[in-house]
């Protein structure tokens, strides 16, 4: 199953109205880039969109803490959890560092 299904699919099972805005959000912007470029996105692309909408979500919540809108700020981070579910589990400090050393190893 691709991303992309997955995220079809736990569209049309979606129980909670703010889980399903998300989810139908993040389905339009797919769909948008899909219909621009002509072509079907693969999960790399799909993922591209997943981070580029977690990084807006993020900038925004900054400038709504600056701005002292914390109810907003909050929205933006319920946002940011259910796009959370589909991105990858991040690389702990360990792990990253036995990359960088086998990357220095390998390139001398």
């Amino acid at each position: 199953m691709t991303l992309k299904d997955r995220v079809q699919s736990d569209m049309k099972s979606a129980m909670n109205k703010d889980r399903l805005k998300v989810l139908r959000m993040l389905l339009a912007a797919i769909k948008q880039i899909e219909v621009d470029e002509r072509r079907e996105l693969d999960d790399a692309a799909v993922l591209a969109v997943l981070t580029k909408m977690v990084k807006q979500r993020r900038d925004s919540i900054r400038q709504f803490e600056d701005g002292g809108r914390a109810d907003l700020a909050a929205i933006e981070t319920a946002e940011i959890a259910v796009l959370d579910d589909y991105l990858p589990e991040p690389l702990s400090d360990e792990e990253l560092d036995s990359l960088i050393d086998a990357a220095i190893a390998e390139s001398g």
